[in-house]
């Protein structure tokens, strides 16, 4: 028996490690994924409409696997504002959805969304899942620094969607998606499986991992929260 012991005894090592650096790896990904929307000024997400969202939504290598019926799934983080400035400490979600429709292949879609509205972020901290399109209002967001909202849906939607794959930055339908939140990351991050609200409201410390990111949202709007 004791022999059995000391050999588990590594992989659960091997095991823990990797566990922990999971969370870590994708809050890396994703700084890099804004980054390099950001920095190109003709594709970027609008600014106004950056400086006017209460909560930003990361999500790194979006996985899509289609035949007949197409799935998503994917894991990233929410920031929201700070009454007094400044970003919150990341929350874990997950997306995941379906669509139905003749389709073959498979993709891996950096997807970023806004939040526009206190209804929005509302949604976003709860305990539950909820729905693009369904539960909450949602629109493909326009690309262009200086290009704003022109059509009702945009004005109106609680969240705004983009997508990047192959170096293409457009907005994106999530229609029929899921999000929620991903207490697995949580856990990973503060040692405990914490809801997002008690993250974002409770004035958590920002983790090291997150850092790189927080440095950036900083950077293209800092604001504080209304």
């Amino acid at each position: 028996m004791w022999y059995r012991i000391v050999l588990t005894l590594p992989v659960a090592a091997v095991l823990a490690v990797a566990a922990e650096s999971d969370a870590a790896k994708r809050l890396d990904a994703a700084a890099d994924v804004f980054r390099e929307i950001m920095d190109v000024a003709d594709r970027a997400i609008p600014q106004k409409l950056l400086d006017k969202s209460e909560c930003v939504v990361v999500v790194p290598g979006l996985k899509k696997g289609a035949f007949i019926i197409g799935a998503k799934f994917g894991r990233g983080f929410a920031f929201c504002r700070k009454k007094e400035a400044g970003w919150s400490a990341p929350g874990g979600v997950r997306v995941e959805g379906g669509s139905v429709g003749f389709q073959i292949g498979g993709s891996e879609t950096d997807v970023v969304m806004l939040i526009m509205n206190e209804r929005g972020a509302k949604r976003l901290l709860g305990t539950t899942k909820f729905t693009l399109g369904g539960d909450a209002s949602a629109a493909a967001g326009p690309v262009g620094r200086t290009a704003t909202a022109e059509t009702d849906a945009m004005m109106t939607a609680e969240i705004l969607t983009w997508s990047r794959a192959r170096g293409l930055f457009a907005g994106v339908s999530l229609q029929g998606a899921t999000m929620r939140g991903d207490h697995d990351a949580n856990n990973e991050l503060y040692g405990a499986k914490l809801l997002n609200k008690d993250i974002v409201l409770g004035d958590r410390a920002v983790p090291e991992p997150s850092k790189k990111l927080h440095e950036l949202l900083n950077k293209y709007s800092s604001r504080r929260a209304k």
